[in-house]
């Protein structure tokens, strides 16, 4: 009997199949598929859905001329009426628009924090403000949330910074030093690079902490400066077993790595933020939930899995290289299925932890924890995106900056006036020269060609399979 990835394997590959004999004429069946669906279907077949973004979903289903708006699957008997679909589309276009504005105006306040507390200047480390706040903004659809983006955003730049400080820059001794602040929450002593990381890290704990408290009563300074602490200590352990050139033993390794990866310091504040009237036991247990230890596994894993060659130049180590230090007569080829088939398992019970009713955990908090796995999918699909610099600058543009192409649509009929007083207007002061827009160019990607998604399908024959090696959430 075929397990569901291979019968999922086969249906792709038919599909596959079918599609490029339709798209060279070799079928007569062409004339069923326009060219428009034609697209449809090799975004369908080559972008898994973990590793699309809410948002630039929706900015494709918008510019989808021949497609229903609320038409959710030929299954569906959800479908709206084609005579008001031009008014939904309109809504539909001029609420993505709206986003689009208030998103530019949350970077910009995004990377005037990360300039005023020095993080931007550091030389040594990734740049990655922009791509910070873009996977965030455009991983979930939930209620307009400012203070969830920044906040998710800021403790993004914070992590990338210290996780290159403490990869090339600083020195064990200023690692121990810095780690120990954080630890203990006092940064005495701290200079440079690591002074200026620790006050970062008391601002935006400060604030948060602030921003929480008045939203729903809760308290979470003590959490905060817990689970800095204890990512902070995981990268001093990978720094130390680095520059030992020591290997740890595979779990001892996903121990420490699935905290390292610090997927857990953006979903676990956030859900405060989203689920405020939920007791915080309940969305920041110790030990932490099943759901949110699948979240750390699967980041690390789906990180590994496209960095093991620059990490392996680096020096660094890799789940992937350890396979291969624990199982000799494996390929690099063996060690990559293993992690895959890995990943699949995981992923399964991941979505059963998401998708399970009753569940204790409140479902904005799910989906942030469904959200932050689609974004680590996206940097991490075929290969690394998040270091590089202009793999992700199309799909930023998109999601920020160039409005969704679509035909010319009429006005909107405007609402009946209601009886009675008419509502005082305010004013609303322009933000553009505050929030400086200027620096998005406003131009038009008319003609680009997008780089395509499609890779190779994943087979494997042989398999090594450790005994030992169990991961239990439960």
């Amino acid at each position: 009997m075929l397990s569901d990835e291979q019968q999922l394997e086969r249906v792709r590959t038919f599909s596959r199949k079918l599609l490029e004999k339709i798209l060279s004429g070799e079928t007569r069946d062409e004339c069923i598929i326009s060219s428009s669906h034609r697209i449809m279907i090799e975004h369908e077949l080559g972008l898994p859905w973990m590793a699309r973004l809410d948002h630039l979903e929706h900015r494709m289903w918008l510019e989808e001329k021949d497609a229903c708006v609320l038409w959710m699957g030929k299954l569906s008997w959800h479908r709206s009426s084609l005579v008001h679909n031009q008014d939904i589309l309109q809504l539909a276009l001029q609420d993505f628009v709206l986003r689009q504005s208030t998103y530019r105006m949350e970077v910009d306040i995004v990377k005037g924090w990360s300039e005023t507390t020095g993080l931007s200047k550091m030389e040594f480390c990734r740049e990655k403000t922009t791509y910070s706040y873009f996977a965030v903004a455009a991983s979930i659809s939930l209620p307009c949330n400012s203070d969830i983006r920044e906040v998710v955003a800021k403790s993004a730049i914070i992590v990338t910074v210290a996780d290159d400080f403490f990869d090339m820059e600083g020195s064990l001794e200023d690692l121990e030093q810095l780690t120990d602040a954080v630890q203990r929450w006092d940064g005495e002593g701290l200079s440079g690079h690591a002074e200026t990381i620790f006050k970062a890290l008391v601002d935006l704990v400060t604030d948060f902490r602030v921003k929480c408290f008045k939203q729903s009563g809760k308290d979470i300074k003590k959490n905060l400066q817990d689970i800095w602490g204890e990512t902070f200590h995981s990268w001093l352990m990978e720094a130390k077993w680095s520059r030992s050139g020591g290997a740890p033993p595979m779990q001892e390794y996903l121990h420490v790595g699935m905290k390292s990866i610090a997927t857990h310091i953006l979903v676990l504040p956030s859900s405060c933020l989203a689920s405020p009237t939920t007791p915080l036991h309940q969305l920041w247990s110790s030990p932490y939930q099943p759901i949110t230890k699948f979240l750390m596994v699967i980041t690390r894993l789906l990180n590994d899995i496209q960095s093991y060659q620059k990490e392996e130049k680096q020096g660094k180590l890799n789940f992937v290289l350890l396979y291969l230090k624990e199982n000799p007569e494996a390929s690099i080829e063996d060690s990559i299925n293993f992690v895959q088939h890995l990943l699949h398992q995981l992923k399964k019970e991941f979505l059963q932890h998401v998708l399970a009713e009753p569940c204790s955990l409140p479902k904005l908090s799910r989906q942030l924890h469904l959200g932050y796995l689609k974004v680590f999918h996206m940097f991490f699909n075929t290969s690394n995106r998040y270091d590089s610099d202009m793999d992700m600058f199309h799909d930023i543009q998109k999601a920020l900056v160039v409005p969704p192409r679509v035909p010319k649509l009429k006005s909107l009929m405007p609402l009946p006036e209601q009886p009675g007083p008419k509502p005082r207007v305010s004013v609303t002061k322009d933000l553009s020269s505050q929030f400086r827009l200027g620096r998005f160019p406003r131009k038009s990607f008319v003609g680009c060609q997008m780089p395509p998604h499609s890779g190779p399908a994943t087979k494997w024959e042989k398999m090594y399979k450790l005994s030992s090696f169990k991961l239990c959430f439960a």
